[in-house]
């Protein structure tokens, strides 16, 4: 049933991390699951002689790598890189940090440029599934406690992110979300703000 609300902007793009800590890619369309976006972080680094995880903090040039999902490829692109053996370790289910969905505007994107940017925060990779493109001066930092249509999908924003642009969002109704799709933000007020993590 679709949300009654108001549209707010439109999908700009859309993008998976199959590894974390790994870059993303784009995608035209993508079916939003409760877990989050499918195949959304399904592996994770782990160094192939101790089995201990390997993350982004301890070893940066991971940024540099985009995950493809194909785990032997992604293996041996890594271990190159990385110049040591590290293998994927299936996530069994999605790994997520805070929230199934993470959500930035182009508007967010543009005040990072301008030098308003979180602690740790990377304003060239917001690292968000969904880019928006919100009609006028909108601001995603004001749906906290609201639900959100977008494509097929029904949101609710949970929380602002600590060292990230944007908003996290949990998977209410799933469904596929596409590039051009519309952004409806339902009618109802927000709730009380969920304490930043």
């Amino acid at each position: 049933m679709p949300t009654v609300g108001t549209v707010v902007g439109t999908v700009e793009q859309v993008a998976v991390y199959p590894v974390k800590s790994l870059g993303g890619r784009t995608v035209p369309r993508a079916q939003v699951e409760v877990e989050g976006l499918r195949g959304d972080r399904a592996y994770a680094v782990v160094d192939a002689t101790t089995g201990e995880r390997v993350t982004v903090k301890t070893t940066p040039a991971m940024r540099e790598v985009v995950g493809t999902g194909d785990a032997e490829a992604d293996t041996a692109t890594l271990t190159a890189v990385l110049g040591r053996p590290v293998r994927l370790a299936s996530a069994g289910e999605p790994q997520v940090d805070a929230a199934a969905v993470h959500l930035v505007s182009r508007q967010a994107v543009d005040r990072a440029a301008a030098g308003e940017v979180p602690d740790g925060c990377s304003a060239d990779d917001p690292r968000a599934n969904l880019l928006l493109a919100l009609a006028g001066a909108g601001d995603e930092r004001a749906w906290v406690g609201r639900r959100l249509r977008v494509g097929e999908a029904l949101l609710r924003v949970t929380r602002l992110p600590k060292h990230c642009l944007g908003v996290y969002a949990e998977v209410l109704e799933p469904g596929a979300v596409a590039v051009g799709d519309p952004v409806v933000l339902d009618g109802a007020p927000p709730g009380p703000q969920p304490a930043r993590d």
